[in-house]
């Protein structure tokens, strides 16, 4: 019985953070889940990964760190959800574990920080802009003419579509809560231990390598729903760009939305970009025109907003024949 409702409490997870995202009063006053791991994370590393350690001590130990942190948060979302389903009526333990899902999925949010990137060039122009979008991605935005600019935040939306929405979904309707939560927990390291630099290239190869595999497969439904939503118009050129260059991504799953998105609007997306001191000589994915603007930044939303609602459909059809 628990495992036939999994498609509705996703359904009703992703309807919940599409209408409301996540309080900002409750963000205020008790943080973000995500901030919880975060925290929960920096104190493993703070005292499992001290730069006197020998290499091999620190990647036991970055292996021991995630499977603590996603036990920490994935084993009392699963008694939170039994106990939920065993003794609660069905029309309280939905919503109520629907809701708690919801906070960690990013729909609403990653769409309004990038619209705020599109509205910073139409407002206040270049300087602004860069100061947007230098919000949602690691690299050096003080180099980034208009169009840099306007690619950094389409890529971070066609790679957060991935690893922000389509993957908490896709673990939430495999396992439900206790799914997504530790699905969060590996994405959430990654983010701040799986780096290829002298401090974590060992406490954090785990992490990254887990992170990788558990957004496999969600990767490539990014770019299938990335491309669906472009229509009968751009769906061929969004998969050519995906066969062609998803591959060549330095990521093994970025690659996939990033080239079904420059496919679908005619854009050229990622290529070379500077990280710190650092030049990245990155591949291009699609084949389109480099220079693009805010107004291209609206493209890429309106196709992301068709994408959400293309993978919410593709669950009702599901959900339906579990309860039929």
């Amino acid at each position: 019985m628990m495992f036939d409702l999994l498609p509705l409490l996703l359904l009703a997870a992703l309807g919940i953070e599409a209408a409301v995202g996540y309080p900002p009063v409750l963000l205020a006053r008790i943080g973000h889940p995500v901030m919880w791991i975060g925290g929960l994370i920096a104190r493993f590393e703070q005292a499992a990964n001290r730069p006197t350690m020998p290499n091999r001590r620190r990647r036991l130990n970055g292996v021991a760190t995630i499977i603590l942190v996603v036990a920490t948060v994935a084993l009392p979302a699963l008694a939170l959800q039994i106990a939920a389903f065993r003794l609660l009526p069905v029309w309280i333990a939905l919503p109520l574990l629907a809701l708690m899902a919801s906070s960690l999925i990013a729909q609403r949010s990653l769409h309004d920080h990038v619209a705020a990137v599109a509205q910073s060039l139409e407002t206040d122009g270049l300087p602004a802009g860069r100061q947007a979008v230098s919000m949602i991605v690691g690299r050096d935005t003080s180099v980034l003419d208009e169009a840099g600019v306007a690619r950094a935040a389409i890529e971070s939306l066609a790679e957060n579509f991935s690893d922000g929405i389509v993957a908490p979904a896709f673990w939430c309707g495999i396992a439900g809560l206790p799914g997504i939560a530790a699905y969060k927990a590996i994405n959430t390291a990654d983010s701040m231990i799986g780096h290829r630099n002298d401090r974590y290239r060992h406490f954090g190869w785990a992490a990254a390598r887990l992170d990788d595999l558990v957004n496999l497969p969600a990767s490539r439904l990014a770019g299938l729903w990335l491309a669906l939503a472009a229509g009968p118009a751009g769906f061929a050129a969004a998969f050519r760009a995906v066969f062609r260059d998803a591959r060549h991504h330095r990521s093994p799953n970025a690659g996939w939305p990033e080239a079904a998105m420059a496919g679908a609007l005619g854009l050229r997306l990622n290529g070379p970009k500077r990280y710190g001191d650092a030049w990245s000589d990155d591949h291009w994915m699609g084949d389109g025109r480099a220079e693009c603007g805010a107004a291209d930044i609206r493209r890429a939303l309106a196709l992301y907003r068709r994408a959400c609602l293309i993978q919410a459909g593709a669950v009702v059809p599901i959900a339906a024949s579990l309860l039929a």
